[in-house]
């Protein structure tokens, strides 16, 4: 089998053509974070309401102008604490699969593992210039006095691509906003880990410039020794954008900054030790009404506005000198978001945080996982995406989506396996957009599925369901009225691992066998293990699991004999074919997904492959056999189609590169069928076992379809056999059909 699988991968190679789908730019990406602003403090949220009735509301106004010139999320989740939100924004798996599932103190020196792939790394191999300021949250110890320690370098900030540094890296740390000193990368040689302790100092990074939306920083006489630290991570920030932007237009590198501010999060009376620090304030009447906790979390915020104001300022002026012909700002994605939803504080109460949300901070309820998200996108996307500025789009969007989001607009391939989705194309306008059915998330008061409008909460009282669309404060239990989707999605639930102890997370395999070897036997696989300084934080042993994140890409080829699953599979040859054969009645799933990547050969005999979201075919791959997709199926390489066939039982979406070989018999059904949509491009072979058997003139079915769209790309509508026998292609709404020339 090989032989033939070798000499079909080398024409799909031969016929792979350039793609037809229009390229997009690699922007710079500006990613502003802060830290338990609650979903209704955003304009456009809640609090361009409460400006129009005169009610205390934010002063934002940088804020107010990304939301006008830009994208607002209105269905945008996150997490209900620090620790996961930053994992899960790093790494693109869910709580349930990542390592910080809780606000563990354990997650301080362990959660992100050298095994896992950050953004940071994913647009630095890109060829980004890559900074990270504020709170990172992991690797050192919760020292609060002057001096404290790295813990698990390979947990840091340095270890994950991130080049320019200036950060906290455990949280406790980042629960005062006057630490005497943080960790600097690029650091002194000889660092551990490769950053290095620093004295907190405005002037270290401000380089003496005037800072408009910033009042009373330089010269002072009144401003902290110790400076306030997110005015310092933004002044490293703005430091940053100048220089790369200037970067940018000299050489076209482009950068990545994510600006992680402490801010909003409490202590909020620190805030007063900063000169002027309410002037924002002091015109409206209401001001002098509020609780001196509300006052000091409003002032915060117009704070970490300001600095947002002077590094957007610095994209359109790179070098200060007021003439903005070397503006990058539409050349830049910016992407303004939370972690968690508000606290239980008096911002809920007086500026009402959180809207209409029902719970909080660390709740499972919309309160504590829906944040504000806001998207400005470059100009090239403009005229081709859907998205357009001033807008709120009810899109579903998560924390993990955007990894897989940067890694597409970079122009590298996503990490395979993760929860997230990626929303380049959503963004762009190009390419064809990616689905999943499902998002998940985890609390201390229990966990939830969100499906379309309909949320679930499994929780120690019971199982409750929501209808968001009709009921987004989810005051409504109509779980009683939806028994079997309350059981269905119930089951979804669990099977995402919800319910593990705090610490269980992926783990990362590949294959070892030789040759024909039985991809079953644990022995055929690497173990993990995740240590540190002696301690051994995780330990993988045995065959197959759901949580495997599994690679095939060295040794010989496998062999699938018994129903296996992963979290997902992905099979790829570095100077040679890699072959993983399905045998007759097996299932293999890759929960996640299943990609082929170059040089990767999946072959199945009367075979089911699985997945809760696709199957991949890239170009340079191969999917050989007959049997049964059960997902959806992305072809950017070559399927071949054997008799008596493949049935897709979701969605066939084929790219310009992609190749679709079907082989057919004249007395047989050996159609290609797809029971959703097939979405046809690229170009149609045709192979006939018997061609005496075919009748001239004779119209052939070859696909079937709930729906079609698209063509075949192959010149004059027709396809030939190797023998020369010559077909025309014709289409239905739900057929490709073949008349015999």
């Amino acid at each position: 089998m090989k032989s033939l699988h070798y000499s079909l991968f080398l024409l799909a190679v031969a016929y792979a053509t350039s793609s037809l789908w229009a390229e997009t730019i690699r922007p710079n990406i500006l990613y502003l974070y802060v830290d338990d602003m609650g979903w209704g403090a955003l304009g456009p949220n809640g609090q361009f309401e409460r400006k129009a009735k005169g009610l205390p509301h934010l002063v934002t106004p940088t804020l107010d102008k990304l939301a006008a010139e830009g994208v607002n999320f209105s269905r945008s989740y996150g997490c209900t604490v620090c620790s996961p939100a930053r994992s899960s924004q790093q790494t693109g798996f869910h709580q349930g699969h990542t390592f910080a599932d809780r606000n563990d103190p354990d997650n301080a020196k362990k959660a992100i593992r050298a095994d896992d792939i950050t953004m940071g790394d994913v647009l630095f191999r890109a060829g980004y210039v890559t900074g990270y300021w504020g709170k990172w949250g992991y690797g050192g110890t919760p020292n609060k006095d002057a001096y404290p320690e790295i813990l698990n370098v390979q947990t840091l900030p340095t270890s994950h691509g991130y080049q320019h540094v200036l950060a906290e890296l455990h949280h406790v740390r980042a629960h005062t906003f006057f630490q005497p000193n943080l960790w600097k990368a690029p650091a002194l040689p000889g660092s551990i880990g490769g950053l290095e302790l620093v004295p907190n100092s405005i002037t270290r990074y401000a380089n003496n410039r005037g800072y408009p939306n910033t009042p009373a920083l330089q010269n002072n006489p009144h401003y902290p020794d110790i400076a306030y630290c997110d005015d310092v991570y933004a002044f490293a920030a703005l430091d940053f954008v100048r220089i790369q932007a200037q970067n940018y237009n000299a050489t076209g590198q482009p950068f990545f900054g994510l600006f992680a501010s402490q801010v909003p999060h409490a202590p909020f009376r620190e805030v007063e030790q900063l000169p002027e620090w309410d002037r924002a304030y002091r015109e409206f009447p209401w001001f002098d009404s509020l609780s001196d906790q509300a006052k000091q979390w409003a002032a915060m915020i117009t704070r970490i506005d300001g600095h947002f104001g002077n590094i957007l300022e610095a994209l359109k002026d790179p070098n200060g000198d007021g003439d903005r012909s070397d503006s990058v700002l539409e050349k830049t994605l910016i992407v303004f978001q939370s972690d968690n939803g508000g606290p239980g504080d008096n911002s809920i109460t007086e500026f009402k945080s959180n809207a209409y949300l029902s719970g909080q901070k660390g709740k499972i309820q919309e309160g504590g996982i829906r944040i504000p998200t806001l998207m400005r996108l470059p100009k090239a996307y403009s005229s081709s995406s859907k998205l357009k500025s001033g807008t709120s789009v009810d899109r579903v969007l998560d924390v993990t989506d955007l990894l897989p989001t940067f890694s597409e607009l970079a122009g590298v391939d996503v990490p395979v396996g993760l929860d997230g989705v990626s929303i380049a194309p959503t963004l762009t306008g190009n390419g064809y957009q990616r689905e999943r059915e499902f998002v998940i998330h985890e609390a201390g008061n229990g966990q939830s599925i969100i499906r379309g409008d309909y949320k679930l909460i499994r929780a120690k009282s019971g199982l409750s369901l929501f209808n968001l669309s009709q009921d987004p404060s989810e005051a409504k239990d109509i779980a009683s009225n939806h028994s079997a989707m309350v059981e269905e999605m119930n089951a979804i639930l669990l099977k995402e691992r919800v319910a593990e102890a705090k610490g269980f997370a992926n783990t990362y395999h590949r294959w070892m066998g030789d040759d024909q070897a039985d991809a079953s036997v644990a022995a055929n696989w690497s173990d993990y293990n995740y240590e540190n300084a002696g301690l051994v934080y995780m330990s993988e042993v045995g065959g197959p699991q759901a949580s495997w994140t599994a690679t095939v890409d060295a040794g010989g080829d496998a062999v699938v004999a018994s129903d296996l699953e992963f979290l997902s599979l992905e099979i790829k040859g570095a100077n040679q074919v890699q072959e993983v054969f399905v045998e007759k009645g097996v299932t293999l799933t890759g929960r996640n997904e299943i990609q082929l990547s170059t040089n990767g050969v999946l072959y199945f005999d009367d075979a089911t492959i699985a997945s809760n979201r696709w199957l991949d075919i890239q170009t340079g791959a191969l999917l050989s056999g007959s049997g049964t997709v059960a997902a959806t199926l992305h072809n950017n390489g070559f399927v071949h189609n054997i008799v008596p066939g493949i049935v897709v039982k979701s969605d066939y979406i084929s790219f310009p590169e992609s190749i679709l070989l079907i082989e057919f018999k004249e007395d047989k059904n050996s159609f290609f069928i797809v029971e959703g949509k097939a979405v046809i491009s690229g170009g149609l072979k045709v192979r006939i076992a018997d061609e005496t058997s075919i009748v001239s003139g004779k119209k052939y079915t070859i696909l079937k379809s709930k729906s079609l769209s698209g063509s075949f790309t192959n010149e004059k509508s027709e396809v030939e056999t190797a023998s020369g026998l010559k077909f025309r292609i014709g289409y239905t709404e739900n057929t490709v059909t073949l008349t015999v020339l």
